[in-house]
């Protein structure tokens, strides 16, 4: 069996652009891995906003996966230049083993689902080694595709 999964960053994207992409691939459920999203920066993008907006504007569901979040002290150090890409990843990687999301993966993702998080880009954030991590350990077959 093999599904889209799809990554999407809010930052740098008006909301028009962001739902627009979201309705044009047929995303069916917005899935949050953000570890902040609830401040002033988040913009449109705050979750009791987004949840809204994702059922009133586009008619998907909204999910907030905190299992998938990276942990705070890493993120802070990788935020604060005090790590390197290649150590925050592996220690994202490592957390999303002992976290085991794998495992619900399925049915939290179902059949197009679309991670998200705040960085413009999917190169170094934390939603593109997640794809890739589903996608070689969970038990669907993905194919990753970065709005």
């Amino acid at each position: 069996m093999s599904s889209n999964i799809y990554t999407i960053g809010f930052t740098q994207k008006s909301a028009e652009r962001f739902f627009s992409l979201l309705k044009h691939h047929g995303v069916q459920r917005l899935v949050d891995t953000r570890l902040n999203n609830t401040g002033q920066l988040a913009g449109f993008s705050k979750r009791d906003d987004l949840e809204y907006f994702c059922k009133e504007i586009v008619n998907i569901s909204y999910f907030h996966w905190e299992e998938s979040a990276p942990e705070e002290a890493a993120l802070k150090a990788f935020k604060g230049k005090e790590i390197s890409w290649e150590i925050y990843a592996g220690e994202y990687l490592a957390t999303l083993q002992k976290r085991r999301v794998e495992q619900a993966s399925t049915s939290i993702l179902g059949d197009a689902a679309c991670l998200l998080c705040s960085e413009a880009k999917p190169h170094h954030c934390h939603r593109s080694l997640l794809a890739k991590y589903l996608t070689e350990k969970g038990q669907v077959q993905y194919r990753v595709v970065h709005l």
